[in-house]
């Protein structure tokens, strides 16, 4: 343990070195000649430090950019200048540490890994290990990869996806390598091919819950697919995903409830959870105790929909989100769920026009959410475009603060839904319009300064 202990530590170090580029910073180099990481048990231990890999890491900038919170007078006086020019969506300078750096921190020591083990020979009797440790290693690598692309990239276009900027595709180690922005459809091959590596590599299930597995990839392939805006492979993979595990928490009782009425109403690691992940902190701007729940939102959950009990609380005149599958009231969860897989079977299934199999997926998931004391009516759609709207508004309802909304946004605008954002602060109205520039969001300053990247 002391060992990994030290290799984490001095990896944390020369990772952040190598995302920022900075000369000063080679001594680590030096440095991390005194702990040698050389075998399969080191390697694993970089996927499993979770708390660079698993814990407040996965982007959230998008999410203070969304419309599912707002803050109130008194919450957005209380935030710095940087939060309240990003609530405001105008370009702020703002530097180390934020979502950038956590992120390419996570595919540093995926790269680490993966060369960790290719001076490993795999055998007979490691290869469950080799294999564990290089399908996590790609995972990681694709799903960070794939939530910055979503946060600092244009939505998919494949018209336009070989032109719009993406981020750094960052593949080894070696920080004399220069940071160059990708395109956009460089960016989404390079998230499916390592997590196709990650489905065949994975077993079914993890050890635990903070472990991916072949589960967790093919989930992330699903989303990868529906950003993609390819709904039959999105369908494809989240049947492979929900073929392993179907389980949903029935609202009306269940092991895995505390209490709906609990401020942490949902225990930690339950059976909903494929792959447990949250958000980064971000500026703050999405943090539970500060922000509020859209109001429109909040009145689009029917009387007998348990998710109104169990997702928030007054906090007059509005209310607050509580609803994590974190058990903690400060922390969003941002992993892989199995109600988000019903979802993408609903709508990839409609989208492809089979219109009561994606209301039948619907409506599965709905029933466990509604009082059983009552008498469910399961939705209905007479054609492929109600089912949709219906569909797209129960995922709204149903993942609400998991950063997917703005990816969700970015899609729905490009197919023509048209939805433009408005916010009002120090009696100013502030509105971003669909398909702006703006969702692609501005890069860290440091790392435009550090690397000459362009600017969004």
């Amino acid at each position: 343990m002391k060992k990994i202990y030290k290799l984490i530590l001095l990896t944390s170090l020369y990772g952040t070195t190598a995302i920022l580029g900075c000369k000063k910073y080679l001594e680590v180099k030096s440095d991390a000649r005194l702990v040698v990481p050389t075998s399969i048990s080191d390697a694993q231990g970089l996927m499993d430090d979770a708390a660079n890999m698993n814990l407040r890491t996965s982007p959230s900038y998008g999410e203070a950019t969304a419309d599912d919170i707002f803050l109130p007078p008194t919450s957005y006086q209380a935030v710095g200048n940087t939060a309240q020019d990003v609530y405001t969506w105008k370009p702020t300078p703002y530097q180390f540490v934020n979502d950038w750096s956590l992120g390419y921190l996570a595919i540093y020591n995926s790269n680490l890994c993966l060369e960790i083990l290719d001076k490993v020979t795999r055998l007979s009797n490691n290869a469950g290990e080799w294999d564990n440790a290089a399908g996590s290693a790609h995972f990681y690598r694709a799903y960070y990869l794939l939530m910055l692309t979503g946060q600092y990239g244009l939505a998919y276009d494949e018209n336009t996806a070989s032109n719009d900027l993406g981020v750094s595709l960052r593949l080894q180690t070696n920080f004399n390598i220069p940071s160059n922005r990708a395109t956009v459809a460089e960016c989404y091959q390079q998230v499916i091919d390592d997590a196709q590596k990650a489905f065949q590599l994975l077993p079914n299930y993890a050890a635990h819950q903070m472990r991916p597995s072949k589960m967790a990839a093919a989930a992330l392939l699903a989303r990868c697919y529906l950003y993609m805006h390819n709904y039959e492979t999105a369908l494809k993979y989240a049947r492979e995903a929900l073929a392993l595990n179907s389980q949903l928490i029935n609202y009306n009782g269940d092991a895995d409830l505390i209490s709906l009425s609990s401020t942490t109403p949902f225990r930690k690691f339950n059976k909903e959870t494929i792959w447990y992940a949250e958000l980064s902190g971000g500026f703050g701007v999405h943090a539970l105790l500060r922000a509020r729940i859209d109001s429109n939102l909040y009145a689009s959950y029917a009387a007998n929909d348990l998710r109104k009990t169990a997702y928030f609380r007054a906090a007059a005149p509005y209310q607050q989100f509580k609803g994590n599958y974190t058990a903690n009231i400060n922390v969003n969860f941002s992993g892989f769920a199995t109600d988000e897989l019903y979802l993408i079977s609903a709508e990839c299934k409609a989208w492809l026009n089979d219109v009561d199999g994606g209301m039948a997926d619907l409506n599965t998931l709905l029933k466990t959410r509604f009082k059983n004391t009552a008498t469910y009516v399961p939705l209905t759609a007479a054609n492929r475009a109600e089912a949709l709207t219906k569909i797209r508004t129960e995922r709204r309802k149903e993942l609400v603060l998991r950063g997917l909304r703005f990816y969700d946004i970015k899609r729905y605008n490009k197919e023509g839904a048209n939805i433009n954002l408005t916010r009002v602060a120090a009696g100013q109205t502030y509105t971003l319009k669909a398909n702006s520039g703006y969702y692609a969001l501005p890069l860290p300053t440091d790392i435009i300064q550090l690397t000459g990247m362009a600017q969004n």
